[in-house]
């Protein structure tokens, strides 16, 4: 009889390790349970597509110029087309990456030459991969930019 109470103890020794383990778990896991996904709307999945369209040629446009120019082009054009969007601040961002990297590069090559121009490219290269990476994890997921 000892040992089965002692085992009945050890066992709501574990049930409450158990608890404290999915309240742990909980705490760490913010994302919402599959089971509440819904699909997007046409609307949505456009803007998604076209975000994505963008991001991709930004991303592109490290390597040639032109395709930088066209997914901040295209991000321009259409962001008035998908207004009130779950995605519209993705294009918000596609735009400030895109004016602010153009802008910030000119300065880096105009200073180049008394080597603070090399810190400032850095920088600007840095912040556009994180800015562009943390835009195409978030939509992927289908989350706004600033989530």
């Amino acid at each position: 009889m000892a040992d089965y109470d002692h085992d009945s103890d050890s066992d709501s020794d574990s049930d409450s390790d158990s608890d404290n383990y999915r309240k742990d778990k909980q705490s760490y896991n913010s994302m919402p349970p599959r089971d509440n996904f819904q699909p997007l709307s046409p609307h949505d999945n456009d803007a998604k597509n076209h975000a994505l369209f963008a991001y991709i040629m930004m991303g592109l446009g490290y390597f040639t110029g032109i395709c930088w120019v066209i997914g901040g082009a295209w991000a321009m054009v259409k962001i008035n087309d998908f207004r009130g969007s779950q995605f519209e601040d993705h294009f918000a961002n596609i735009i400030k990456v895109f004016w602010w990297g153009l802008g910030l590069t000119v300065i880096g090559y105009v200073t180049v030459f008394i080597f603070i121009g090399w810190f400032i490219l850095l920088g600007v290269f840095v912040w556009s991969v994180f800015r562009l990476v943390k835009g195409i994890a978030n939509l992927t997921t289908n989350r706004p930019y600033n989530y």
